[in-house]
């Protein structure tokens, strides 16, 4: 299980990297928050060695995501 969570903290720092270039280039607020809310789960994750924190990482990022936080294009919102 430790593995598991390794690999899956290790994914998830990844995202927040990506997450805070893509910040960087275009200042978009919501990139900050997910970069956040990913990073702060990894680092959870790894500190307490319980899957629980990816699980409430993912969830909330998830409703970042619905809030329309991301810095992802939205086809729907040019009309």
């Amino acid at each position: 299980m430790a593995i598991v969570i390794y690999l899956f903290s290790a994914i998830f720092m990844l995202l927040a990297a990506a997450l805070l270039f893509t910040w960087w280039r275009s200042r978009h607020p919501g990139a900050l928050l997910l970069a956040a809310t990913y990073l702060l789960a990894a680092a959870l994750a790894l500190l307490l060695h319980d899957w629980w924190p990816l699980v409430i990482g993912f969830l909330s990022a998830w409703a970042l995501r619905l809030m329309r936080l991301d810095p992802g294009a939205h086809p729907d919102a040019e009309k």
